[in-house]
């Protein structure tokens, strides 16, 4: 056999399935909690410390930081970034 591999993508799957946008849409939110959760360590900041700074709850910061919730909207994800000392950047590609 000289193929790689055999069949579609894993991404192929997916589309196909009708799975990739959210399967996608779910990778984002871990990434971005992941990042957040290591800016946060790298700057020594607590939870309550980032709740203050992002002038909202702990409870909030919770939600952001877990991977599994989805709630975030744009406000809070930029209220994150600037308490971090960094910008948010939203792209369509």
């Amino acid at each position: 056999m000289d193929e790689k591999y055999i069949g579609d993508t894993l991404d192929d799957f997916l589309e196909e399935e009708g799975l990739l946008a959210e399967a996608e849409a779910v990778a984002i939110k871990r990434v971005i909690a992941f990042q957040i959760s290591q800016l946060m360590d790298q700057q020594d900041l607590s939870k309550a410390e980032m709740a203050r700074r992002m002038q909202t709850s702990r409870a909030a910061v919770d939600r952001l930081l877990d991977p599994g919730n989805d709630s975030a909207t744009l406000s809070t994800l930029k209220k994150a970034a600037l308490a971090l000392g960094k910008r948010l950047q939203v792209a369509l590609v």
